[in-house]
């Protein structure tokens, strides 16, 4: 699969995501991913926990259908609490490249006021646009 980042001439470069990104190839629309486990067991309650829990699980969607979390195009952020995510941004960092390496996709993060499972601190839903097959 062939990705491209897109930086508009002139923009600061973004930090930790990508403003816009070309690919080609089957396109895997993956779910909102919370910080349980396969099992649907929550092992944290801390929102980092919950976070690195989310992407894996994002990750293993993603090597199911045949691709690496490097085809990840898109990630949509759904948190309940702003200023945690704030005050934890190095740690945040640190988990998220655990998990993703240095690939930043073009991403949105939305605050909301609760999730539909009242353990979940956050959802993450995936865009990835995988190879042809």
């Amino acid at each position: 699969m062939s990705t491209m980042t897109i930086q508009p001439e002139g923009w600061t470069p973004a930090k930790g995501y990508a403003n816009g990104v070309v690919a080609e190839g089957r396109v895997l629309f993956v779910g909102g991913q919370i910080g349980w486990t396969a099992e649907q067991v929550f092992e944290t309650h801390d929102f980092i926990g919950q976070m690195s829990q989310a992407l894996r699980n994002i990750a293993d969607v993603v090597r199911a259908a045949g691709g690496e979390v490097t085809d990840i195009t898109r990630l949509t952020w759904y948190v309940t609490d702003k200023k945690e995510y704030l005050a934890r941004q190095k740690e945040i960092g640190k988990a998220y490249r655990e998990v993703m390496g240095y690939h930043f996709p073009a991403m949105t993060m939305v605050v909301v006021t609760a999730l539909v499972e009242d353990d979940a601190q956050l959802e993450i839903e995936a865009t990835a646009v995988l190879p042809q097959s």
